[in-house]
């Protein structure tokens, strides 16, 4: 299974998805977890905690990590955890090392 994952280190998942300039990708099966590639990514956020929901800038996120099946962050707001969902991608809150995702 196809996922990615928001990380500033490339060792933890470490970041929030608004904020994500780029995503890890990794293969997941029941014995490793593999690094596929790095994809580049606008953020969603604007760094205004005010900002409304941005539609363009989400379905360029989208486009970014569309053949995932779940992207893996620390945290996400509400309106696009549930627009992640309406696309077939679950978002998974995760705060630790990439290595310990099953």
């Amino acid at each position: 299974m196809k996922v990615a994952v928001v990380s500033t280190d490339g060792i933890n998942v470490n970041e929030h998805f608004g904020k994500a300039e780029r995503f890890l990708i990794y293969e997941l099966d029941a014995n490793s977890t593999s690094l596929i590639e790095e994809r580049k990514s606008t953020p969603l956020s604007v760094n205004d905690l005010q900002h409304s929901f941005d539609p363009e800038r989400f379905k360029n996120v989208v486009n970014v990590i569309k053949d995932c099946k779940k992207v893996y962050i620390t945290q996400i707001g509400d309106v696009p955890a549930e627009k992640l969902k309406a696309e077939n991608i679950e978002p998974v809150i995760f705060d630790g090392p990439i290595k310990d995702i099953k």
